[in-house]
């Protein structure tokens, strides 16, 4: 079965100076500042969350994009649907049924990314006029 609806609603960014890049997500972009990472800072521009995250070279990190998230409706089927289609869970479950969280996977090519069902901050699941 499907996943029912899931939506592209994270990005992460590993940048060089976070808060001159939330600046230029501000004036270039109208993005709003919606929160702090451990290591940088949220922007959003209402649907999207955009973490704009500090480049750490001595892990072999390189500017540019880090990972992506989808927001999905049942985290567990969703895994389950990702595995079957190859990939490979990293870490990152809940500690509590109220806890926010992500889990991280990673492709088939290696690439890196997020699933939640909680949402991120500044995104939303599903856009309307309103938002």
């Amino acid at each position: 079965m499907i996943n029912s609806n899931p939506k592209l609603r994270h990005i992460a960014i590993l940048v060089s100076d976070p808060e001159k890049s939330a600046t230029f997500f501000e004036s270039a972009f109208g993005m709003q500042r919606v929160g702090n990472a451990r290591r940088g800072i949220y922007v959003s521009d209402g649907v999207m969350n955009v973490a704009l995250l500090r480049v750490n070279p001595e892990k072999g990190e390189s500017i540019g994009v880090f990972h992506f998230g989808m927001w999905v409706d049942d985290l567990d089927q969703a895994e389950e649907q990702a595995k079957s289609a190859g990939a490979t869970y990293l870490k990152g479950r809940p500690d509590s049924p109220n806890s926010f969280y992500e889990a991280k996977y990673q492709d088939h090519d290696g690439i890196v990314f997020d699933m939640t069902h909680k949402g991120w901050a500044g995104a939303v699941k599903e856009p309307t006029a309103t938002n």
